[in-house]
């Protein structure tokens, strides 16, 4: 071989690693990274948190194939979460019951096949008609199941729920699923391989269908592609995953209620992934992680948690429709021509007069909540660990400063951002160009 074959055989064997690093690498650091969380934050609280993460993120990406993948926008979600995790419930009790040799690790399957026959029953009657129609009749739906919680009692437990013990199923390599971390692992793995089958969906020449039917059905159609059929094989798909992550969140707590499959379950996975951004694959997973961490952290600060859910969707739907994914995505090009650094103090100039105007707002809100719901329980709060006292003028007048002086500092922040924005993109533009 002379060196110039070499020397090919060489470049094709390097492009051929890269090709590999860069096809397959971000998965490989996605597991390493799974495996590594519960010991880098390590407390109970944590692992707790990353548990109901990592559910949310399956539950999140199996409603962007609807949302997202197919533009079928469903008000009903929760229903095919919530059979998932009733159907595992007494999946458990059974095999516990009768002694089988069957481990947990199995049983998010339960779910799966229940998200798959129930999405095929009630799919083939909603996937008729799209648009508006569809999300009525999956909001009915939604309805209907939800309120047969509190009529089928033997199935559904009435408002007490079903609860289990994920424990006494047959102990696979001496894990019986009683810490935490394990139970953290488990849903971890779940939500791995459920990323990847549903990131290889997008994929395939049906993910691409699942597009055309989303941007132009009569397009689609047109050339022979059946919407009905698309759509309905995409609604089965993704109830299937949203069974598993109810079957996930069932072994998590070892209880399956009416919470499950309520309409608030369908509006908070709306919110992570509309937040999160449906155009791209990884906004859902985003929107998973900051609504899961927020839901959490802010019911520990407030009882009206969800009113500022309520804003911040209101306030993405109106300035970032694109969601945190597309944010992102518009700072591919500064990343690639290594200019993001341009806008990053104008960014940090605009966030603190934001802050001030969030502060203020949210002083507001408690003081009026508290005047209000809480009226018999004084006038007397706490706010950010400061005593306020909602009956004085001193603190309304100190929110009106912050949260008028935050906007009017913040609304002139904006010519700031957008100059560094056009620098950056026109430094961009002149590296691309000079570059080979």
């Amino acid at each position: 071989m002379t060196d110039i074959a070499k020397v090919a055989v060489r470049s094709k064997a390097a492009a051929d690693t890269a090709e590999l690093l860069r096809r397959y690498g971000v998965w490989v650091a996605t597991a390493a990274l799974l495996i590594a969380l519960p010991y880098i934050f390590d407390s109970g609280l944590s692992r707790t948190t990353m548990s109901l993460m990592g559910i949310m993120i399956v539950f999140a990406l199996s409603y962007n194939m609807l949302l997202g993948q197919t533009g079928l926008l469903s008000f009903g979600h929760a229903v095919y979460y919530g059979l998932g995790a009733f159907l595992v419930v007494h999946a458990i009790n059974t095999v516990a019951h009768a002694a089988l040799p069957i481990p947990l690790v199995l049983m998010p399957l339960v779910g799966a096949f229940a998200g798959l026959v129930f999405g095929v029953i009630f799919g083939a009657v909603s996937t008729r008609t799209a648009g508006t129609a569809f999300a009525m009749i999956s909001l009915g739906l939604g309805e209907l199941v939800g309120s047969s919680a509190l009529i089928l009692r033997s199935f559904f437990g009435g408002e007490e729920g079903i609860t289990t013990n994920r424990t006494k199923l047959f102990h696979l390599l001496n894990w019986s699923f009683g810490p935490q971390i394990q139970v953290y692992y488990l849903i971890a793995a779940w939500c791995f391989i459920c990323m990847v089958a549903m990131y290889a969906l997008t994929r395939t020449p049906f993910g691409r269908i699942c597009n055309a039917v989303r941007d132009n059905p009569e397009r689609a159609q047109f050339v022979g592609y059946s919407t009905q059929a698309v759509r309905f094989i995409a609604f089965c798909l993704s109830g299937l995953f949203a069974g598993i992550a109810g079957a996930l969140a069932a072994i998590n707590f070892e209880i399956a209620n009416s919470a499950y499959i309520s309409g608030g379950q369908s509006g908070l996975v709306l919110v992570a992934a509309y937040i999160g951004g449906v155009g791209n694959f990884i906004g859902p997973v985003l929107g998973a992680i900051l609504v899961t961490y927020l839901q959490l952290m802010l019911s520990d600060i407030t009882e009206i948690w969800q009113l500022y859910f309520g804003l911040l969707f209101i306030g993405m739907v109106m300035f970032a429709p694109t969601g945190i994914a597309g944010l992102l995505m518009m700072h591919a090009p500064l990343w690639e021509a290594r200019v993001v650094h341009k806008v990053i103090p104008a960014y940090l100039l605009a966030l603190l007069p934001a802050l001030v105007t969030l502060i203020g707002l949210s002083l507001i809100i408690e003081m009026t909540f508290r005047l209000t719901v809480k009226a018999a329980d004084g006038s007397a709060m706490s706010f950010l660990h400061a005593p306020v006292d909602a009956a004085k003028p001193f603190p309304w007048l100190l929110a009106a400063v912050l949260l008028l002086g935050g906007f009017w500092a913040f609304r002139r922040s904006w010519g700031v951002v957008a100059n560094a924005w056009n620098d950056a993109l026109a430094a961009a533009a002149v590296g691309a160009e000079r570059a080979p």
